[in-house]
């Protein structure tokens, strides 16, 4: 029996779905593709929605529910970011209003300052929803850094040698930690005439705020200075701290590395490959 979904989420998430919507229509399967999540846009009624699905192993519907429940009311106040409207984390399903927009990655609006002010205006509405002081945020951090690079990658042994390096080196200390996005960057924006949205918290947890630069930091603002400036002046300050940034930077290059390797992205792969030889120079 062919289902409203054809097929593409588990039967209870289906089910779910259409006691929450009635008559769900499916318009379109908008998944990346890379991993389990489906992201499916639907018509219900009059109403146009997103229905976000993934397996038991997938954590990222977990982390956009906490992310929705308790973090982006600020940013759905301001019209920047999509409203909750039902979830089960059990299920590992949820639906969300539908944003409406382009994705900004690959569009002129991809290297605009105002979307970029925009941007860094909106992260700051997110960040400001509650920070503390954690004791435990750099040993965790390290350690999953020091994971990535026991499982199978690419990278070279004398990088994965000075990465160690520099990680031992790090130690452990304090640090604030607020409500970050963890992909903060054009491909999780979009834009309708000019206005800037924000989607997909699938990567949400409690981080130096400075984390959530670190995508940006290696990619437009790389060749576009004027776009950090710009960003930096819709958020009010600059969060990085000159002992952790270079540390932040090693860290986000070593997960983009084996984390591309292990999807088998390539593009993205050669990125990280980049990235590490980068943020190893800036020490």
């Amino acid at each position: 029996m062919r289902t409203w979904d054809n097929g593409l989420l588990s039967v209870r998430q289906s089910g779910l779905v259409r006691a929450w919507l009635g008559a769900p229509v499916l318009l379109a399967d908008v998944s990346w593709g890379q991993l389990d999540t489906k992201v499916l846009h639907v018509r219900a009624g009059s109403r146009e929605v997103i229905v976000k699905g993934a397996g038991g192993a997938n954590h990222h519907i977990g982390r956009e529910l906490t992310a929705h429940r308790g973090h982006t009311g600020r940013l759905v106040a301001a019209g920047l970011a999509g409203e909750l409207l039902h979830g089960c984390r059990e299920a590992g399903i949820m639906v969300l209003e539908y944003q409406p927009g382009v994705l900004v990655e690959g569009t002129a609006a991809e290297y605009s300052p105002d979307i970029h002010e925009q941007a860094g205006a909106a992260l700051r509405l997110l960040h400001g929803t509650g920070g503390r002081r954690d004791e435990d945020h750099e040993a965790g951090a390290t350690a999953r850094a020091l994971r990535r690079l026991d499982a199978r990658h690419l990278v070279d042994a004398a990088t994965e040698r000075a990465a160690r390096r520099r990680l031992a080196e790090h130690g452990v200390h304090p640090v604030t930690v607020v409500p970050t996005h963890g992909d903060w960057q054009p491909r999780n924006w979009l834009s309708e005439n000019g206005k800037l949205r924000v989607i997909d918290f699938g990567r949400f947890a409690f981080r130096p705020a400075a984390t959530d630069l670190c995508r940006l930091a290696v990619q437009q603002w790389d060749t576009h200075p004027e776009l950090e400036a710009a960003f930096l002046a819709g958020y009010g300050a600059d969060p990085r701290e000159a002992g952790c940034w270079a540390v932040e930077l090693l860290r986000e290059a070593i997960g983009t590395a084996v984390w591309a390797h292990e999807v088998g992205d390539a593009p993205f792969e050669a990125q990280g490959h980049r990235m590490l030889k980068e943020a190893l120079a800036r020490f």
